[in-house]
């Protein structure tokens, strides 16, 4: 099977990577990209942006670089990526409002940016869809005006998988060689463990397709690994005695890690919770769980649909890091939040993405029934996604509102004291 990922037969909807257009192809392609990230801008605009507090994690991460507020205790399993994102906006204000509208900005220029890397590898459209389905989820809405690093190791993941692609099929393609080294960089500033994961994947695909065995991509993979951990690990020589000292003391913070299947607890997460630790509470609405039940299928749906047409890569190798991604959040962590899966339902999109497109193309040339019905069905569970996002960005406007209460209260008790 291995030879296969290295095809580039044109074939059937959805899998088909079209040559490169011109300057109105380019142009017709960044305006059905941006039509996307502008909905998810809007989307973040309406429901998360206005009245939301920060929460205990981004007080933590933003307390680093604040002007005003003393840095809080900054645990081991932390990396210090998102406090570099927070600081251009905390050496000019300490507006809540303002730090939320930055970090939707640049969450959607990073989609963007995603989606263009992706645009040579797939149809554009075919990356539209996968670009709204992603950015749809309430999980990836609520996190995008968020000081959290859950989010940016998605679309680091995303970008470095899309320029790992184009570098493998275009060996003289050094741009995407670097994109590679800066994703994975990225990566592992925001999040260092996830990093690896990111990697290992890509790394395995060198060493199992024929064409893709060049050193340049593992030079690139292993650049981007030690760039970004670099500061993690100095720190952790610094702060806690050492790289091996400071894992096993995240490990403790976590829970120890283990064999914990936490399935069930991510799957209670969907209802909107920001954290499920530990997830022994009611799944009040199901509902919102269902979409989960449908993604294994539309992943294999997607593969199955890239594999018959002679060209796989694009559609198995995000699928492939996808996996690897969720692994260890659903198999060894003993809690759960929705936040911790953000990177593998971006790289999942991508197959997703190619299913709905191929069932699409079979529903205009056989049926307009199953068109109507996929599309009936994705419209529902995008009006269901945008709804728990709702919910959750209120539920932050009252404990925005809870706290701000007791501020006067705890005021009073410092002067009596």
């Amino acid at each position: 099977m291995a030879h296969h990922f290295a095809t580039a037969t044109p074939e059937p909807p959805g899998t088909r990577s079209r040559p490169a257009s011109g300057a109105v192809g380019r142009r017709r392609d960044l305006t059905l990209l941006a039509a996307v990230a502008a909905a998810y801008a809007l989307a973040q605009i309406v429901l998360v942006v206005p009245g939301t507090g920060l929460g205990w994690d981004e007080t933590v991460y933003v307390s680093q670089v604040s002007r005003d507020a003393p840095a809080a205790f900054f645990s081991a399993p932390r990396a210090r990526g998102i406090t570099y994102l927070v600081a251009p906006v905390a050496a000019l204000t300490t507006s809540v409002a303002v730090l939320r509208v930055w970090f939707a900005v640049l969450a959607t220029a990073a989609l963007l940016l995603c989606l263009w890397v992706w645009r040579r590898l797939l149809p554009a459209p075919v990356v539209a869809l996968a670009g709204g389905l992603f950015a749809g989820l309430w999980v990836t809405l609520f996190y995008g005006p968020q000081a959290m690093p859950n989010l940016w190791v998605a679309f680091a993941a995303l970008f470095a998988t899309g320029c790992f692609l184009r570098a493998a099929r275009d060996p003289g393609d050094r741009l995407a060689l670097a994109g590679i080294a800066g994703g994975v960089a990225f990566a592992a500033l925001m999040r260092p463990p996830d990093a690896v994961w990111l990697a290992l994947p890509l790394a395995c695909a060198v060493a199992v397709v024929p064409g893709w065995r060049r050193p340049a991509l593992l030079l690139a993979l292993a650049a981007g690994a030690v760039v970004g951990g670099a500061e993690w690990v100095v720190e952790a020589e610094l702060r806690y005695g050492g790289l091996i000292s400071r894992l096993h003391r995240a490990g403790e913070i976590q829970g120890g890690f283990g064999w914990h299947p936490a399935f069930a607890d991510q799957l209670r997460s969907l209802d909107g919770r920001t954290l499920c630790r530990p997830c022994d509470v009611p799944w009040r609405r199901p509902v919102t769980g269902l979409w989960w039940f449908a993604l294994p299928p539309l992943v294999v749906g997607g593969a199955v649909t890239a594999y018959r047409a002679r060209r796989p890569g694009p559609v198995l190798l995000p699928a492939l890091v996808a996996a690897c991604l969720a692994a260890p959040y659903l198999l060894f962590v003993d809690y759960a939040a929705a936040r911790f899966l953000l990177p593998a339902y971006a790289l999942a999109a991508i197959p997703v993405a190619v299913c709905l497109a191929r069932l699409f193309a079979v529903g205009r040339a056989r049926s307009h029934l199953l068109t109507g019905l996929c599309l009936a069905l994705v419209a529902e569970e995008l009006a269901g996604q945008l709804a728990v996002a709702d919910d959750a960005a209120d539920r932050s406007r009252a404990d925005r509102r809870a706290f701000n209460a007791a501020v006067p209260a705890l005021r009073r008790l410092e002067q009596l004291s």
